[in-house]
């Protein structure tokens, strides 16, 4: 069997520049983006923060918070100096908790499209 080396989150979003934003304060850069001729803003990125990928593509359909059926868990190394940094930032984080699986804490952030994102430090 041929053994599969990635798995890259590709989602939908509204707004693929106001994505770009937001994802770029919780670390994540862009790798890549497509921009079709004549239109001002880009339909498509491939945003990056250290071996975390995650590719967005503008919506062809409205994007409805309730419907999303998908959560994120985020990994890093020090929860509370996310916390304090993404408040910083004006994101906005839920307050940490501390589930048995996640003793160091975990936090939930909601993006812009409604997909809940959960920060939290256990792998």
């Amino acid at each position: 069997m041929i053994p599969v080396r990635s798995l890259v989150p590709f989602v939908h979003v509204r707004d693929v520049a106001a994505s770009i934003e937001f994802y770029g304060k919780l670390g994540f850069a862009v790798d890549n983006t497509f921009t079709p001729d004549g239109a001002g803003a880009p339909v498509w990125a491939w945003l990056q923060c250290d071996d975390a990928p995650l590719m967005i593509a503008q919506a062809t359909a409205p994007v409805v918070a309730e419907e999303q059926a998908v959560m994120f868990y985020l990994y890093v190394d020090d929860v509370d100096a996310k916390h304090a940094e993404l408040r910083e930032a004006g994101v906005g984080p839920w307050d940490i908790t501390y589930a048995f699986y996640a003793p160091k804490g975990e936090f939930r952030v909601v993006d812009p499209d409604g997909y809940l994102l959960m920060i939290t430090h256990t792998r």
